[in-house]
């Protein structure tokens, strides 16, 4: 698994692996903005750096959304280009991916950060585009393409989670093997019943990391105690003092962006009852608050001799792997969210990664307005 950074995410993740940052300097190094975040306009740059991509996007988009006014498709793309707003729908991800002849890597790359998910080859829109992306085909010939097909059913869509990763990478090795578009519709008509929208091994996880919460140990001779509810789960555990309040008056864009999306017992219900997909955030708070101890066995990172730097690196490799078998972005330092949980991941073994992001949030939401 190699992980390249980019000098200014590298620089962050040397800052972090110091461990010289106490939870108010972090939080005060966030409040200042003093974190050089990654935008959309910049990948997007980095993909295509020519100066007729403003031109090209326009264009391209009021091609594939007709029905649109062409005003509010170039305000729309303008909005992407000068950093103010991303794609808030992975068919727009789609588009662009089609419009500047991406590559496949390029098109997850861009899911990742839209979305918190690549491309889903259990994904039957998913696996589709990305065929017709490689094969160098239009986006309106993978759009009817789609239209043709029947819908997969969605009630076995979490039939034998445990072997999830097993059926995306056969599902991924069909696809790539289909020469063309017949051969294409082959592969899709016969494995309808193995698509699904939902992602099975981050449900696997999510289902891993929230029993270790809801199944407490009591301390007493092994014996559990009694089962936490959802409501519980999250008032003891989750909520980490976030601001639970909507209005979002005076916050600046770091807090925004540590505050949106932030879980709560009704997301947890949902994800529990398969009604939603399992956001990236939420996967990475839990591994921060059970420090992916969830089975008891030994582990080198409770050693004492291991140095902060050390151990970070081994959090480092293990949640990124973890990121990777879900179809997640890996860890980015220049994420604002990302930075705070490698700021936890750095703990020292005197306190626990919770409460290092706990003091953090303490710190940085004080006093602010719309909490």
């Amino acid at each position: 698994m190699e992980i390249q950074l980019t000098e200014r995410a590298a620089a962050e993740y040397g800052r972090l692996s110091s461990g010289a940052m106490t939870p108010k300097m972090a939080s005060e190094y966030l409040r200042a903005g003093n974190i050089v975040l990654r935008s959309f306009s910049e990948t997007l740059r980095e993909f295509y750096p020519h100066p007729d991509l403003g031109r090209r996007l326009t264009a391209a988009m009021q091609a594939y959304e007709p029905e649109s006014a062409p005003d509010s498709v170039a305000r729309k793309v303008r909005g992407w280009l000068e950093g103010k707003s991303r794609p808030a729908k992975r068919e727009d991800v789609f588009r662009i991916a089609f419009a500047l002849d991406l590559g496949e890597g390029q098109l997850s790359s861009l899911l990742g950060q839209c979305t918190g998910y690549g491309i889903h080859y259990r994904e039957l829109r998913d696996a589709v585009y990305a065929w017709f992306l490689r094969a160098d085909r239009g986006y309106g010939e993978a759009r009817d393409f789609l239209a043709s097909l029947p819908e997969p059913p969605r009630e076995r869509e979490y039939i034998d989670c445990g072997s999830g990763g097993h059926i995306t990478r056969e599902l991924q090795n069909e696809f790539r093997a289909a020469g063309t578009p017949e051969e294409l519709r082959e592969v899709c008509l016969g494995s309808l019943e193995r698509f699904g929208a939902l992602h099975l091994r981050a449900y696997q996880y999510f289902e891993k990391y929230l029993s270790q919460l809801t199944h407490p140990d009591t301390g007493w001779e092994g014996e559990p105690g009694e089962d936490y509810s959802l409501e519980t789960v999250m008032e003891q555990y989750l909520s980490l003092h976030m601001p639970t309040g909507r209005g979002r008056g005076g916050y600046s864009v770091t807090q925004k962006l540590l505050k949106r999306n932030w879980p709560n017992a009704t997301s947890l219900k949902n994800i529990r009852a398969h009604r939603e997909d399992v956001p990236r955030k939420l996967l990475l708070l839990l591994y921060v608050i059970t420090e992916n101890v969830v089975d008891g066995e030994y582990s080198e990172l409770d050693e004492d001799y291991l140095s902060i730097a050390e151990r970070l690196e081994n959090h480092w490799w293990i949640l990124n792997a973890i990121l990777i078998d879900c179809g997640m972005p890996t860890l980015d330092p220049r994420s604002a969210t990302d930075w705070l949980v490698i700021y936890a991941l750095a703990a020292d073994g005197d306190e626990s990664m919770s409460e290092r992001m706990e003091q953090v949030i303490d710190h940085l939401f004080a006093g602010e307005a719309g909490g």
